[in-house]
C-alpha cells in the first residue's frame, strides 16, 4: 500500500511537469511513513541527515507543491504550517476533516461534516468553503498524562 502511494504521487507529480529527483521521492517516503502532520522545520531536519546542504526553502518549495497537487494536506498549527501525506486510500479525493493530537501530533480522520447545522444558523449565506480540525490530545497521550498526575 506504501509504494501505491508514493508511485502515485510521483505520476501525479510527472503528469504536473515535475522532474523525479530522489530528493522528492526520499521526502515522499518520510511524509508517507508518519502518521501525523510535521512541520518544514521536522522534514528539513530529517532530510538533512541524508543530503546534506539541502535547502530549508528547497523543503519548503516542495511541500508547497506537493500541497498544490494534493499529494499533501495542510494545515496551521501553533502559528507554524504543517504538512502530512492526503488521506486518499482510496485513490480519489474525499471531504473529511481531522483530530489533531496537540502532543504527540498523531491525526484521525473524520468523516462526518458539521456543514448542515452551520448551514442553518447561517440562513442566506453563501459558503464558499470551510476547514474543521479538533486539536487535543489522543487517548494515548491523554492516558500518559493521566498516569504522571496520579
Amino acid at each position: 500500500m506504501k509504494e501505491k502511494k508514493i508511485e502515485k504521487a510521483l505520476a501525479i507529480m510527472k503528469k504536473a511537469g515535475f522532474k523525479y529527483t530522489e530528493r522528492r521521492q526520499a521526502m515522499l517516503v518520510f511524509l508517507e511513513s508518519q502518521d501525523k502532520y510535521l512541520s518544514a522545520k521536522d522534514v528539513y531536519e530529517f532530510m538533512n541527515d541524508g543530503y546534506e546542504g539541502i535547502s530549508y526553502d528547497t523543503i519548503y518549495r516542495n511541500l508547497k507543491d506537493f500541497t498544490e497537487l494534493h499529494i499533501l494536506e495542510e494545515t496551521e498549527f501553533e502559528g507554524e504550517k504543517r504538512f502530512r501525506f492526503h488521506c486518499n486510500p482510496d485513490g480519489h479525493l474525499h471531504h473529511h476533516h481531522h483530530f489533531i493530537c496537540t502532543s504527540c501530533g498523531a491525526t484521525q480522520s473524520i468523516d462526518m461534516c458539521p456543514m448542515n447545522f452551520f448551514k442553518e444558523q447561517l440562513v442566506g449565506a453563501e459558503i464558499q468553503g470551510h476547514r474543521f480540525e479538533i486539536f487535543g490530545k489522543c487517548a494515548e497521550c491523554a492516558n500518559k498524562l493521566q498516569d504522571i498526575q496520579e
